[in-house]
């Protein structure tokens, strides 16, 4: 199916298209100003904004909720925000299938999916991105027997570089590849996601040795439906979170509000503020900081819906490096990973955060063809982080890690194409897709190649 837009010349300018301006992302770790803004509100819009790039010769990036800490969404041609492409279109609770507009945020599913008694079947630990830039990135949850949450997307509408409208469901050659496409492929305009019923996590979430759970890693992440923790550095403990899934109907005993506000608000997030704020007037106090930390929190059992127990407010800035590695190596790069901050005596504030997932056959899937454990870095947005993150990649990369596609890394086309065993699959559907190069920037052509 495609959907014409009539043009009358080349000064034609959509209603839904305007002048750019500086746009920076979340992180505060990208920054660019495209020349054009389009914020479609409908498909046809969509295609309107497409060509109205073509006609002048300009690049398109899609943006959403600006989450992503790489350059993925900087745009600099045309920028097409899908924030409007918002809400539930049709939904089938027999199925547990629903289709969602690109734009819809997902803290905004649990209201749409609760009246038909569904959830989504995983979740990461924020909820501020859109559905789109979520998958496009291959943002994924935690559990070894569960995929990231393009593993779920039975479908998508895309909107191609000729202004074609294609409808892609899972008997097309195309859906792993547009699963996880880093928005090389088009412009999604809504997909399909596969949902389960509702259910409740019981949350244990507890300090313990860090040498013990490190000698027994693999064993935790296969032993609990899911399994994390995070490790403040220059400290021997870690906070883990070993989360149980319950059905609908099961007892509950959620945190109160005022115990929610103390652990997250005044607890967690302020914990990480005042580190931080420690951490850059006097670097010393760092490790203090860090015990104190896990001594104020991570020790509470809880049972609630699933949503609240895998998402948590996240109010203090920071930037992100995350990588995936072969389940089998994740105890072996942590370890390397201590060494390093030992051996060359920084002083880091924020925690380090190790999960893991199953395999997945979405084409660019971090965890594509294994299971895989990942190991995310963090610093304060302030902060300098490029030493820590570099020593930290070079460990990773080592161990056949692969980056986040939506936080900060170094690699490139060259260096990832060993990594995935169906890369040039995926450069040859954006060949196909987009063989002109609409829909690119700086970020898109070094890690997919011009």
């Amino acid at each position: 199916m495609s959907v014409s837009v009539q043009t009358s010349s080349s000064a034609w300018v959509p209603e839904f298209v305007l002048p750019g301006r500086r746009w920076r992302n979340w992180g505060r770790s990208q920054s660019a100003r495209p020349v054009f803004v389009a914020r479609p509100r409908s498909v046809e819009e969509v295609v309107g904004a497409v060509r109205f790039a073509r006609e002048r010769a300009l690049t398109v990036t899609c943006v959403g909720a600006s989450h992503s800490f790489s350059a993925i969404a900087a745009a600099e041609g045309v920028q097409v925000d899908v924030s409007a492409l918002s809400g539930l279109i049709e939904a089938d609770a027999a199925s547990g299938r629903v289709r969602l507009g690109a734009g819809t945020r997902l803290h905004e599913l649990p209201a749409l999916l609760d009246p038909l008694g569904l959830a989504l079947e995983n979740m990461g630990d924020i909820d501020r991105q859109t559905i789109a830039g979520a998958i496009s990135t291959g943002t994924h949850g935690t559990g070894i027997r569960f995929g990231g949450l393009a593993s779920r997307i039975v479908g998508a509408t895309l909107v191609t570089a000729e202004g074609e409208v294609l409808s892609i469901d899972e008997s097309s050659e195309l859906l792993p590849a547009v699963r996880v496409g880093l928005g090389a492929l088009g412009v999604l305009v809504d997909v399909t996601v596969a949902c389960v019923p509702s259910f409740l996590l019981q949350a244990v979430e507890r300090p313990e040795p860090l040498d013990a759970v490190l000698d027994e890693v693999s064993e935790r992440m296969r032993g609990a439906d899911h399994f994390e923790f995070y490790w403040f550095p220059h400290t021997a403990t870690v906070l883990t979170k070993t989360n149980t899934r319950l059905p609908a109907d099961a007892a509950s005993a959620p945190l109160s509000p005022i115990g929610r506000w103390v652990d997250e608000a005044l607890l967690s997030n302020g914990v990480f503020a005042a580190t931080c704020a420690a951490g850059r007037a006097a670097p010393a106090v760092i490790p203090g900081v860090n015990r104190l930390a896990t001594r104020l929190i991570g020790d509470r059992d809880y049972t609630d819906v699933s949503h609240l127990v895998f998402a948590t407010r996240r109010s203090v800035r920071f930037r992100e490096m995350e990588y995936s590695v072969p389940i089998e190596a994740l105890g072996a790069a942590l370890w390397e990973i201590r060494t390093l901050i030992d051996a060359r005596g920084w002083r880091i504030s924020f925690p380090i955060e190790v999960r893991a997932t199953a395999p997945d056959d979405s084409l660019l899937a971090t965890s594509h063809g294994r299971e895989s454990g990942y190991i995310a870095v963090h610093r304060y947005f302030r902060d300098d982080h490029h030493e820590y993150f570099a020593a930290v990649e070079s460990i990773l990369a080592a161990h056949d890690g692969r980056p986040h596609w939506g936080k900060m890394h170094t690699q490139d086309a060259a260096s990832l194409a060993p990594r995935y065993e169906r890369f040039a699959e995926f450069l040859a559907v954006r060949d196909r897709l987009d063989p002109h190069r609409t829909f690119t920037n700086r970020y898109i052509r070094r890690v997919l190649g011009p």
